[in-house]
């Protein structure tokens, strides 16, 4: 069994599709980031950086030992359950390096700017123009990425869908709601529109799609939780 915590959000999203995906038996551990519970310091010891999502794993593969696995940071979750399934990883190593580039590219660059966009589009108070025009062409460029890519195939790497898929699929879901409208880019219109035919997709969104109605974080207390935080040495944030 492997618990796993999570809240409904494209980051979240990554581990729902891939747990559906791979058929795994799974317990969802609720994190309400607008809440705080990221910083709950039973989470803490689970993810050292304050973030969702994260997994323990109660039956390990070979090798890690027979007590509970803790994972936090989504590439090295998806990467693990690959391994322990034998799925959604291609076996041939040139295949298999370059899905490991388009996950680590989705975390180092799509997911970031998308999630800066996100942020100034949504959240941001006050006048923030340069910033937002910042990452609205840093999230344009990382979909141009996408569609060089897209253009001769139908799945990231190798024509099969892959977990390279999975992780990136999820930061282009939402960009219509961020105002970035696909029709410039569409082979990556296409793939969206692929990837979200599955039905294991549809039941990783769908997970607790009721518990974020509303939750876009209004409140002074909310927004005072979710941004602003500042780190310290002791576990704690100021």
């Amino acid at each position: 069994m492997i618990d796993f915590y999570y809240w409904p959000t494209p980051n979240g999203w990554k581990i729902s599709i891939l747990l559906e995906e791979l058929a795994l038996d799974y317990r969802v551990k609720p994190v309400d980031i607008n809440a705080g519970d990221q910083f709950d310091a039973e989470f803490l010891e689970i993810s050292p950086n304050n973030r969702m999502p994260a997994i323990v794993d109660h039956a390990p593969v070979p090798g890690f030992g027979n007590t509970p696995l803790p994972i936090f940071e989504s590439a090295a979750i998806a990467r693990y359950l690959c391994a322990k399934t034998g799925r959604l990883m291609p076996a041939d190593p040139r295949l298999a390096k370059e899905v490991d580039e388009w996950l680590f590219w989705q975390v180092g660059n799509l997911g970031p700017m998308g999630g800066q966009m996100s942020h100034f589009v949504n959240y941001a108070e006050g006048d923030h123009a340069y910033a937002e025009r910042r990452y609205r062409d840093e999230y344009h460029r990382c979909l141009g990425v996408l569609e060089r890519r897209l253009e001769s195939r139908d799945y990231l790497v190798g024509g099969q869908y892959s977990v390279a898929d999975i992780i990136n699929w999820p930061w282009v879901l939402i960009a219509k709601a961020m105002g970035q409208p696909l029709d410039g880019f569409p082979a990556v219109a296409a793939w969206r529109g692929r990837v979200k035919a599955r039905e294991a997709v549809q039941r990783g969104v769908a997970l607790g799609k009721a518990w974020a109605t509303g939750g876009q974080a209004k409140s002074e207390s909310a927004r005072a939780t979710l941004f602003n935080q500042r780190g310290t040495t002791n576990g704690s944030q100021d």
